[in-house]
């Protein structure tokens, strides 16, 4: 039952991210006002998407899920940061939904990286072989 409850949480985080690159890689109003305001536009948005498609791909393939997880893990955690100190809950009438969508996202990850620690390489181990 473990099991398929961190497949679940992986295509979670998966879809949470893919969902949300049309958004970066289309320039839609609301991403480029985010990423104007914290001063990253439009390499900034274009960078975070790239990473997160790359997270989001990371975190469904077996053997690199803890890296996929590592991943999400800094980019929304960044995310969260930026709204705590930068941007404020609420952006542009959202009732803080994207706000919210990042620390569900934050917390999935760190779930699943918790599931997953076992599988990270130890460097001795990858010297090794």
């Amino acid at each position: 039952m473990k099991k398929y409850i961190i497949i679940i949480l992986k295509i979670a985080v998966a879809i949470i991210l893919v969902q949300t690159l049309r958004f970066k890689f289309t320039a839609h109003p609301d991403s480029v006002y985010i990423f104007s305001t914290v001063g990253m536009e439009p390499f900034g948005r274009i960078g975070v998407g790239v990473m997160e498609l790359i997270a989001a791909i990371l975190i469904l393939i077996p053997r690199t899920s803890w890296l996929g997880a590592v991943l999400t893990f800094g980019i929304i955690g960044g995310a969260v940061f930026m709204h705590l100190t930068i941007l404020g809950i609420e952006i542009n009438g959202d009732g803080g939904s994207l706000f919210y969508l990042a620390v569900v996202t934050e917390f999935l990850s760190g779930v699943v990286l918790w599931f997953e620690k076992d599988n990270i390489p130890k460097i001795h181990q990858v010297a090794l072989k």
